[in-house]
């Protein structure tokens, strides 16, 4: 069953000259005063087709700064940035560039060579990305994107990419994340015609109310989109503590479609395999399919997991047992 939120699809040290970027904030995306549980989250999620449409005119302006055509780079980070990394290292490989590698800070493989490494910290803080760029200091060249310059990310990487106007305010991460990566997707020439106007489409569209209900959600992707359904699973469990779960879409069969029943869904970004749908349904579970590109599909995984904490009565702006940054003590 494909179900239809949108009217509109999208087809298929440092000193100031490393520092590049636009004004941290403007008028539109100036942080709301709080009056209710996730009302930051609520515009941050909003604010992303105008985040987006400035990560493209910002990709000219740091494209020295990128990885160059053949280098062969690690894209790193903790949590979120973690998952954007896997989109990177899928998209730039698959276009030919050069290899591509995602790891998390502290499982990149130092004795491995590569040219670059690229890592994404929102809060300049993350110690495990911090003592990463300490230990190649020198021996491989590092570029950081992050939405904070007042860090020790500053003086831990050789460049930084300034995101500060895609900062955030709540806890949980959103438009970082997808501005990050649209920074990327147009450097590599990769940005589909009439994203931005999908991504607002998405941001306005009505929610049904049985996904927001629904007991379990199972994310699938295939390529780069893993790495989308890796972040809309962390979404679900970050903002309401709900059970989610990320996969490959064809290693859904080999095992984790056995949890598929009614009350929850499967939800695919990007092309489903063949046959998949008529599995699920035969398992009483929706299956959620949309027309969309990968990265739009994610606005909406967002919007629905704030909705579920909300209904359940949790503040998505500040989850139970998390923090803006992990900093962990000597």
């Amino acid at each position: 069953m494909i179900c239809s939120y949108l009217l509109v699809c999208v087809g298929n040290k440092h000193n100031s000259s490393v520092r590049a970027g636009l004004s941290s904030r403007t008028t539109s995306l100036e942080d709301p005063v709080v009056t209710a549980p996730g009302q930051y989250v609520t515009a941050e999620i909003a604010s992303q087709p105008e985040t987006w449409s400035r990560a493209v005119d910002l990709a000219a302006q740091v494209a020295d700064r990128l990885p160059r055509t053949g280098e062969r780079v690690a894209f790193v980070g903790c949590g979120t940035s973690w998952f954007v990394s896997q989109v990177l290292a899928s998209w730039r490989e698959a276009a030919g560039l050069g290899e591509s590698d995602a790891f998390t800070a502290t499982e990149t493989p130092l004795r491995r060579s590569y040219d670059r490494i690229v890592t994404i910290t929102r809060s300049g803080t993350t110690t495990e990305v911090i003592e990463l760029l300490e230990q190649v200091k020198g021996r491989t060249p590092t570029v950081s994107l992050t939405a904070d310059l007042n860090t020790p990310i500053v003086d831990a990487a050789d460049e930084v990419i300034d995101l500060s106007f895609a900062d955030e305010t709540s806890v949980v991460q959103t438009r970082f994340a997808t501005t990050a990566l649209m920074l990327f997707r147009r450097q590599l020439g990769l940005v589909p015609d009439g994203i931005v106007d999908a991504c607002r489409a998405a941001v306005e569209a009505d929610l049904p109310e049985r996904h927001v209900d629904a007991e379990q959600i199972s994310f699938l992707g295939r390529g780069w989109s893993i790495g989308i359904a890796n972040e809309a699973a962390l979404k679900f469990r970050e903002t309401s503590s709900s059970w989610a779960e990320s996969y490959s879409a064809m290693e859904y069969r080999h095992g984790p479609i056995s949890i598929a029943q009614p009350g929850r869904l499967t939800w695919v970004f990007g092309e489903a395999p063949a046959g998949l749908a008529d599995q699920v349904a035969a398992t009483g579970a929706e299956f959620v399919d949309h027309d969309l590109d990968p990265l739009v599909d994610l606005v909406l995984a967002q919007r629905v997991a704030v909705a579920r904490a909300l209904k359940l009565g949790g503040n998505p702006d500040e989850p139970r047992n998390l923090t803006r940054s992990v900093v962990l003590s000597s």
